[in-house]
């Protein structure tokens, strides 16, 4: 089979690479030329991805696999196409298609009949049938459903770690009507394996959720609870600071019981998926007041954390501070929504002259997104733990000479390794 996938990023390359392990060939389409090279050269544009650089030298030196910026041509010569490309909301909660619609009005240049188009971007309910059917039939002159077949199936998978969540998540897929469910159902089953899950309720594999709009609300579901339910932890955090409890015990002791899982609160949960989702969800339903106070709470506690900072040490002005880590989590080279960025932003606000770190990133690159980079050694005040990258784990205050106060906002530092220093961990008793 001739698969297309557009948008080679975080997710949509490891898809490619996984569609033409199983034998496949797959064009993958993208608008930066320099991304497309790399990937003509068997070379990873990014790194962080568990086994992509080994599978992706395999697969395009078989020819399995090549990359162009030309997206109209590729689906052309399809038989089947996916979609990953990004889409956010702006500062109002309203999703900013464009990326998407410009995509999608390539993607019916070359739409052929009998041609499968999956979006995986995760989308507002509705969006597949009311949006992008339309757009497809008017750049095409095809009809959906008929001349060719549509689906929505979310991605479920995390960076780095993609090809192993492919294996361990069954496969949703929902159709705008039931020719292309059952479409999108034998092409994922033809480009996908699935680790047996004694677990779940059925059979680990593809699952026919029916139609678009059940399969986009089955992704927004998950990630909002997950949202609400980190959302929780963290106001439990707080309480529990100024009751002089350590909340990871609470937490530890509640999870125990078989109908319970309550997160570990932390400073703030970045990247693609948790910061915006919910926000596609309340774009659907404005009504829905938890998931909205929920998503206020998490986007509050980069601020919160600087508030212990500036406990421990009094005030932070003219403090110098240092933020490690500009990922939004521990060992994945992405800053999207990163709690760096809130981190920031509120001690600047309260005077500090702050410097970040993260051993992904170089003195370069962090200058691009806006900060000030920190050498490891040099003279701080203060230290705030913004990613749990393994290279933290480690430290110590001679680290970070002169240091008075640390806030530890992943549970990641050890804190006798800070002897004498003010150390708060977001949801125990002040130390």
């Amino acid at each position: 089979m001739k698969i297309a996938v557009v948008a080679l990023g975080k997710i949509g390359l490891p898809l490619a690479v996984q569609f033409a392990k199983k034998g496949h060939h797959v064009i993958g389409c993208d608008v930066n030329p320099k991304t497309v090279e790399l990937v003509n050269a068997g070379t990873e544009p990014f790194p962080g991805e568990a086994h992509l650089d080994t599978y992706m030298k395999e697969v395009v030196g078989s020819a399995h696999l090549v990359a162009t910026t030309d997206t109209t041509a590729a689906v052309a010569e399809s038989e089947a196409v996916v979609i990953v490309v990004p889409l956010f909301v702006d500062n109002d909660g309203v999703p900013d298609f464009g990326w998407m619609d410009e995509a999608t009005q390539k993607i019916a240049a070359g739409l052929k009949p009998g041609t499968l188009v999956s979006y995986e971007t995760t989308l507002p309910v509705g969006t597949t049938r009311n949006r992008f059917a339309k757009a497809l039939e008017k750049g095409s002159g095809l009809v959906a459903g008929k001349d060719f077949h549509l689906v929505f199936s979310p991605e479920r998978v995390l960076t780095g770690r993609v090809f192993a969540d492919l294996r361990k998540y069954p496969k949703l897929v929902g159709g705008i009507n039931e020719s292309s469910t059952a479409a999108g159902i034998k092409f994922y089953e033809a480009v996908l394996d699935f680790d047996d899950r004694p677990d779940l309720a059925q059979k680990n594999g593809v699952w026919d959720l029916g139609t678009s709009e059940a399969s986009e609300m089955a992704k927004l579901a998950e990630t909002t609870y997950r949202d609400v339910n980190i959302a929780l932890a963290n106001q439990f955090a707080i309480f529990a600071e100024g009751a002089n409890i350590d909340i990871a015990k609470v937490i530890a002791a509640s999870n125990s019981q078989p109908y319970s899982h309550i997160h570990q609160p932390g400073i703030a949960v970045g990247g693609h998926c948790i910061p915006i989702y919910p926000r596609f969800y309340l774009w659907n339903d404005p009504e829905a007041t938890v998931v909205r106070a929920a998503r206020e709470a998490n986007a509050g506690m980069p601020a919160h954390a600087v508030s212990l900072l500036a406990d421990a040490l009094g005030n932070l002005q003219g403090k110098k501070v240092v933020v490690l880590g500009i990922s939004y989590r521990g060992g994945v080279k992405e800053s999207a929504f990163s709690g760096v960025f809130g981190t920031v932003t509120a001690l600047a606000a309260q005077g500090a002259e702050v410097v970040v770190h993260d051993p992904m990133y170089t003195d370069e690159e962090s200058i691009r997104l806006g900060f000030t980079p920190y050498a490891m050694g040099a003279a701080v005040d203060g230290v705030v733990l913004q990613a749990d990258h393994s290279e933290y784990k480690k430290l110590t205050s001679k680290d970070f000479p002169g240091v008075q106060a640390v806030v530890d906002g992943r549970r990641s530092l050890d804190s006798a390794n800070f002897p004498g220093v003010a150390f708060r961990v977001i949801g125990a008793p002040a130390r």
